[in-house]
Formats: structure tokens, C-alpha cells, sequence
């Protein structure tokens, strides 16, 4: 199979170098200061085992007239953009031509390894055939043209089936390919059940982006955030895995390790706002839980807050973890 990652971030570029390195046809998809990096050095991977520099083609945008690789119907297309971009990159994809006849949309297999569980319904109104991924892969993009991954001895943890509900061959395959690459790579039948299960994991993040992981404030906000959430999912009915589920799947088979001296520096959200980016994902995080309490009638106040504060870090371009808590509870 060919791969095109769409968002050559922390989780595309470590997916797109990994299964580059394991002698796959890899494209990678990505804008401004990190295409021009691909283009002219490559990316480069840094893991505990050292670095890896796959030179690979690089794209654009095809809403912006970019040139796009050839897709073949062998081509699975990779989502790994932030939440609050997929709308934008589904359109730009979904009617592009394929080798032999048809579209992006009716013939490729596209996989959203992808945080939040909005995602999955914006791509199967336009796709045939989508594969959630519920991805655990402990990676950080602060410069152009290079990766850290911290995961070990795997580089994470990527669980994927279809969409609703339900697997196939096509799931096996590409789980085939991202073990060879250096992944774990369950394929299950409830993959949205384990998604859920990341979404509350994921409340934190906007949490520890506003004030950083050692404040007076985060560890109850992060109890508070996931409280409000399991409420929300209860009454919605919407099955989730448990803390002690996804810990005993993880075990010890991977391990966030340093990398050059230095651990993981923070979440996606944390490090959009250290990339100052202009916008982050977290109304597709708290914003999901915030959305299922005022449909079930279950009180999201802490996750509104949350939502509120991290969009004016945005607006206000403060730094991550400098946000002042008195504004929160204010």
C-alpha cells in the first residue's frame, strides 16, 4: 500500500518516517515553514534510539492549486491534522482523481488517526470507506523539519477498525504495515469505543496548555474536566474503555522515555500554543463534552471554562502554561 499523511505534525511525521523507514511509498502533506523543510532536507525523526531522516516527497494543500502525488486506488490517505482543520482537508481531498477511474472520496481508504471522535462522522459524509485510529504516541513538533518521538520500544500505540463499528481486510492490512513500521497496532471491532475512552484522557490537554503541568490547579482540574465528561457519556450512553482498561492494553509495552536528556514537553494543545499557531482543538475536546451536556441536559461548567480561557490564550497569544488562574475561576 502507498500512504499520503495529510498534516505532517508530531503524529504524521512520525507515522510518515516510520513506515518511509520500513520501505513503504510515503507522501507527506503539510504548509508553510515545515513543507519547505521536507522539501529541501527532509524530515527528520528523533527517538530514543537516535535519528532517522527520511527524504520523501513533499506537498501542499490541493485547495490551494499545490500540486498533489498521484493516487493510485492502493493509497491510503493518512488524516492527521488537528481537528478544527479536517472540514477544510476533507473537501480539498474527497474529489480528486484516482488512477483507473473515480474519486479520492469512493475508492481510497482514509484513516483519521486524529484526537476527539468528531472527526469520524465530518469524513464518512464525504467518504466511502473511513477507519478511525485511536492513537496513543507520545510525539512533539516545535521546528521545522524535525520530530521528536518518545515512545518505547514502539513508538506508540495505534488501534483502528471501521467506521461505524466493525473491521476488514483492507484494517489488516494497514495494521500489517504499521507493525512492520515499529507501531503496536490492535485492529478492533469497537474502535470508537476506545476514542471515547482518548477524549477523556484528552480533557487535560487544553488544562495543562492553560497553566502547565506542575501548577496548584491542574491535578483538580484535570479530576474536574473528566468528571464532567464520564457524566456526559453516561448519560448519552456512549460506551467508553476505563482507566484501567487502556492501562492494562498500554502495560508496559511502551514507555514515554527522554529523548536527548529531555522528556515530552507537552500535549498537542500545549504545543500549539508554544508554536502560537492560531488555533488549537480544544473546542473538538472539552468542546465535545461541552456539546453531549447541553444535549443530555448535563452541567459541563468546568470544560465551558476550560473552552472559554484556552480560546482567549489564542486570541490574547498567551504563552502555554502562562495563563493566570484567577481569570479561569473568575
Amino acid at each position: 500500500m502507498r500512504y499520503v499523511i495529510v498534516g505532517t505534525g508530531a503524529v504524521g511525521g512520525t507515522i510518515g518516517v516510520r513506515l518511509s523507514r520500513a520501505g513503504l511509498d510515503v507522501a507527506l502533506v503539510a504548509r508553510g515553514a515545515q513543507l519547505e523543510a521536507i522539501r529541501e532536507r527532509g524530515l527528520t525523526l528523533v527517538t530514543p534510539d537516535g535519528e532517522h531522516t527520511a527524504e520523501v516527497p513533499g506537498y501542499g494543500d490541493p485547495a490551494t492549486g499545490a500540486d498533489v502525488p498521484t493516487l493510485t486506488p492502493d493509497t491510503v490517505l493518512v488524516l492527521t491534522v488537528k481537528s478544527q482543520d479536517t472540514e477544510a482537508a476533507l473537501r480539498a481531498w474527497a474529489d480528486l482523481p484516482v488512477v483507473g477511474g473515480g474519486t479520492a472520496s469512493e475508492r481510497l481508504a482514509l484513516l483519521t488517526a486524529q484526537n476527539g471522535v468528531a472527526n469520524e462522522t465530518a469524513a464518512a459524509r464525504l467518504f466511502d470507506r473511513v477507519y478511525p485510529v485511536c492513537v496513543w504516541l507520545p510525539a512533539t513538533y516545535l521546528e521545522p523539519g524535525r520530530v521528536v518521538a518518545s515512545g518505547h520500544p514502539y513508538s506508540g500505540m495505534l488501534h483502528l477498525g471501521g467506521y461505524p463499528d466493525g473491521s476488514d481486510g483492507t484494517a489488516r492490512r494497514i495494521a500489517e504495515d504499521l507493525v512492520a513500521a515499529g507501531f503496536l497496532a490492535p485492529v478492533r471491532d469497537d474502535v470508537m469505543r476506545w476514542k471515547y475512552g482518548k477524549l477523556l484522557r484528552n480533557l487535560g490537554n487544553a488544562v495543562e496548555a492553560l497553566f502547565g503541568r506542575d501548577s496548584g490547579a491542574v491535578e483538580e482540574l484535570y479530576e474536574a474536566v473528566r468528571a464532567e465528561g464520564e457524566a456526559v457519556l453516561g448519560k448519552a450512553g456512549i460506551a467508553h474503555t476505563s482507566v484501567a482498561e487502556e492501562a492494562a492494553e498500554r502495560g508496559d509495552r511502551i514507555q514515554s522515555v527522554p529523548v536527548g536528556g529531555a522528556g515530552r514537553q507537552g500535549s498537542s494543545t500545549w504545543q500549539s500554543l508554544a508554536r502560537d499557531t492560531g488555533s488549537v482543538e480544544t473546542d473538538y475536546l472539552n468542546g465535545e463534552i461541552v456539546l453531549l451536556g447541553r444535549r443530555h441536559d448535563v452541567p459541563t461548567p468546568v470544560n465551558a471554562a476550560i473552552q472559554r480561557a484556552i480560546r482567549q490564550a489564542v486570541r490574547e497569544r498567551i504563552p502555554a502554561g502562562a495563563f493566570p488562574r484567577a481569570r479561569l475561576f473568575r
